[in-house]
């Protein structure tokens, strides 16, 4: 970019507007020559999305691989200044191929304790640690930071043999003394790999996969509110009573939000992106994209901070290039999304149970193998 060259306006860009200006800045540092991209001081989860998926444009487009670290910030109240915890920050970035993730800023080592014994517990990626030299204290000079670089020392040494952190460090009110003596008394030491337990998220917390109990719906009552709600043709939908038939189900206790707009005639895209955009802060729920239609789910994953569920893919035009099954995938990783899969080939569904089988081991072999996903089976699902 030129001297006079005008940056966009970022305080209500669109996701793809950020994405892209987060694609020219890494396009930059690569060129550069830089040995990794840090995302730090993230607040919002899909900012640090945007960040993320910037950085592997670049990358692609280079055709060089750097290792991308996302770094979080955790206020005194246990949250990020959205509201999201910590798992729900895991949930949703540990599955868009980030390599380190971890926290800075905001506290001092202190108040990072429980945030980082959950990463030990549950990151399959490597850690990192940054705290300000404690809280920061208002006199009259200014702010000033209480914590001595052998009070540092002594976190860092407790996170890293205890968490198993994997970079340390200091963010603000921290002094080359403070680091010095960091360096002086935590020395290099073999990193291990952990398992990746993935479960899915909202933007405030996560939730696993794994549930106590089953929770029937009925979707016929469903379908009869959102044909309401959802008006044919050019009428403006009930945006408002969509939401409301969503805070009905959490309250009915579901554990998933199942949102379909496909309507015919209309714009799909266009009504996902309204009512994602309104779901990604009005639900307690993880959110469940559910459509074929590939614009219709980018919509609806560039709205949301959290981890979503894709629902569905399948091979009912084959999986070659061009297909739903081909156009879909690639959102699906790149946004660290889940996704449903449906024992449908191209001969139709699967009636049989050597057929669903067959299918089932073809999808699993497909989503394993060439996009990295992990496999989980319904007993429940006919």
């Amino acid at each position: 970019m030129g001297p006079g060259t005008k940056l966009p306006t970022l305080g209500h860009a669109p996701f793809a507007t950020l994405r892209d200006a987060y694609t020219q800045q890494v396009l930059g540092m690569l060129e550069g020559g830089v040995d990794a991209v840090l995302i730090e001081t993230s607040q919002d989860l899909l900012q640090a999305k945007a960040a993320v998926l910037g950085s592997h444009a670049a990358m692609a487009d280079l055709q060089r691989r750097i290792p991308i670290l996302v770094s979080v910030t955790v206020e005194t109240n246990g949250a990020m200044l959205l509201g999201s915890e910590i798992g729900a920050a895991l949930a949703a970035l540990q599955p868009m191929g980030i390599d380190v993730i971890g926290l800075n800023c905001a506290t001092g080592p202190t108040e990072m304790g429980e945030h980082l014994r959950y990463l030990s517990r549950h990151a399959g990626i490597y850690l990192t640690c940054m705290p300000n030299a404690g809280l920061p204290e208002l006199t009259p000079d200014g702010a000033a930071y209480p914590l001595t670089p052998g009070e540092l020392a002594d976190a860092h040494e407790t996170f890293v043999s205890e968490y198993g952190l994997n970079l340390i460090g200091g963010c603000c009110g921290t002094t080359p003394e403070h680091l010095g003596l960091v360096v002086e008394r935590v020395p290099a030491r073999p990193v291990d790999r952990r398992p990746r337990p993935r479960p899915r998220s909202f933007l405030y917390q996560s939730v696993p996969f794994d549930q106590d109990t089953s929770v029937p719906v009925d979707r016929r009552a469903h379908q009869r509110q959102r044909v309401q709600a959802v008006p044919r043709g050019d009428a403006r939908p009930a945006w408002d009573d969509c939401v409301e038939i969503a805070r009905a189900q959490i309250a009915d206790g579901a554990h998933v939000l199942d949102v379909c707009v496909d309507y015919v005639g209309r714009d799909g895209a266009a009504d996902m992106s309204e009512f994602a955009s309104r779901l990604a802060t009005a639900s307690t729920l993880p959110i469940m994209l559910d459509s074929t239609e590939p614009e219709v789910l980018r919509a609806g994953l560039e709205h949301l901070g959290g981890r979503a569920i894709v629902n569905s893919v399948n091979y009912e035009d084959g999986d070659g290039p061009g297909s739903r099954f081909q156009r879909i995938m690639p959102l699906v990783q790149q946004h660290g999304a889940a996704v449903v899969a449906l024992t449908i080939d191209e001969e139709g569904q699967a009636r049989t149970g050597e057929w669903k089988v067959r299918v089932a081991a073809r999808l699993i072999a497909d989503l394993v193998g060439n996009w990295g996903m992990r496999v989980r089976t319904s007993s429940s699902t006919p």
